[in-house]
């Protein structure tokens, strides 16, 4: 899809948002759901600081929102306008909460060539172990036998 300068006027308010939550101690990003007409659902800005969660970016705190207040068709004609590109937590979120579509300012690349790198070292990770024993725990939920059937699969 082609940028337009309707999401140029939504991209700005993200920013503006981004602003807010530089302003108040925070990371500066800032995310808003705009409907197809541009109307405005819900605005979020980052507070993994003033709020002390490491988790409170602004693009998941919408797509948490969207999820549970959006039906799954007025979702999927939803747009995110956000400062910067989702990073790896946020994005598979927002794909769960079945958005039609995220615009952003500026890419992930981008942000890295500005932000300072953490200084943590990746977090090791070992396995599959086990995987027999929590398939049996797992897979039934997502093939259900027809005396136990299993709740909606959101995961």
């Amino acid at each position: 899809m082609t940028v337009t300068p309707g999401d140029h006027a939504l991209l700005r308010r993200a920013i503006a948002l981004a602003a807010e939550a530089r302003e108040a101690g925070d990371p500066p990003f800032g995310s808003l759901l705009a409907a197809p007409d541009g109307t405005v659902l819900a605005e979020e800005r980052n507070t993994t600081v003033t709020g002390r969660d490491i988790t409170a970016h602004p693009e998941l705190k919408l797509a948490q929102w969207a999820a549970r207040e959006l039906d799954a068709d007025t979702a999927a004609r939803t747009t995110m306008y956000t400062s910067c590109e989702p990073c790896s937590m946020c994005a598979p979120v927002i794909r769960l909460a079945g958005l039609r579509r995220v615009v952003f300012a500026l890419s992930g690349e981008q942000l890295l060539g500005i932000r300072p790198a953490s200084g943590r070292p990746p977090v090791p990770q070992d396995g599959p172990a086990l995987p027999d024993e929590v398939r049996a725990v797992v897979e039934p939920y997502y093939h259900p036998s027809p005396d136990r059937p299993s709740p909606t699969a959101s995961s």
